[in-house]
């Protein structure tokens, strides 16, 4: 019994902190979902949050553009780390740990450093433009990436996946170091090719480490906030504004009203359920 309470003790500060800066916040925000929070006054609402975002372009605008970088960013994120975690999984590849190290590092980078770097890249007189200008000869004329609503959507997504591609590939890999080599050999008895090894027996039996990082990617993906916000801060017109920067502008930016950026990160909340247990559902079902 003395020793259960001494860990107790050891315990006691991590619970403080959970209870005092998650438990609490959300059960407050349970309540500001039906208020109308503006500085100081507080008014009810009822359902007159939901009723808004009915009615807000904004919203699903913001919402608009987070799908389409889940649905575009996230599967070529995934095939990029499930090539690059075979390619380096090979054993006739030298220099393998340099090559693990190169890709993963954008990963660890500053977010501050790497949007800067990219704004640069993607500016009208960057290097970017005067390759595709000077070298390649397929432009005239500069592309305003960060200017133009569609080329701000690709600069995010090439940022999105130079940043994450490695982080997946490292699941992707330990997955692939799990799988035994005789059934790679009796495969190869078979007459089973590279594509058929990749296809019958690697992907299958990374299924729950895909599962894993898909609905990871897909979370990440809709509360989308630092990319957009540094590169392109949701424009230009809000055609890059996210739901994630959304409910900040609305909580911070904005006329601040508590309540509905409240009741906007719970819609969020909700979606990404579903989507989640609609994958993990599709999966089992695999």
């Amino acid at each position: 019994m003395v020793n259960k309470k001494f860990g107790w003790w050891f315990l006691a500060p991590t619970l403080v902190l959970f209870i005092v800066f998650l438990l609490i916040p959300i059960a407050d925000s349970l309540t500001l979902i039906f208020t109308s929070v503006r500085g100081s006054v507080s008014e009810f609402v009822g359902l007159g949050n939901f009723k808004r975002i009915l009615d807000d372009p904004v919203f699903w605008s913001s919402l608009k553009n987070s799908f389409l970088f889940l649905i575009i960013q996230v599967p070529i994120m995934i095939f990029a780390a499930v090539i690059l975690a075979t390619m380096l999984n090979s054993k006739l590849l030298k220099g393998k740990t340099f090559y693990r190290l190169a890709i993963f590092l954008p990963c660890v980078t500053s977010l501050v450093a790497y949007s800067i770097l990219f704004k640069m890249l993607f500016s009208e007189d960057g290097l970017v433009n005067k390759f595709l200008m000077n070298i390649l000869g397929v432009i005239s004329e500069p592309i305003l990436w960060l200017q133009d609503p569609f080329w701000a959507k690709v600069v995010i997504i090439i940022a999105l996946l130079w940043r994450w591609t490695g982080y997946n590939m490292l699941f992707f890999l330990a997955g692939l170091q799990n799988i035994s080599e005789e059934v790679y050999e009796a495969a190869t008895i078979d007459g089973a090719n590279v594509l058929q090894k990749f296809r019958f027996i690697t992907l299958p039996l990374l299924r729950p480490v895909v599962l894993f990082t898909v609905i990871q990617s897909t979370i990440s993906t809709i509360q989308l906030f630092d990319e957009p916000m540094n590169l392109t801060m949701g424009g230009p017109a809000n055609s890059t504004m996210t739901v994630s920067m959304y409910i900040y502008k609305l909580g911070f930016k904005y006329l601040p009203n508590f309540g509905y950026a409240a009741a906007v990160s719970y819609v969020v909340m909700i979606i990404i359920l579903i989507l989640s247990i609609i994958q993990m559902r599709a999966a089992k079902e695999k």
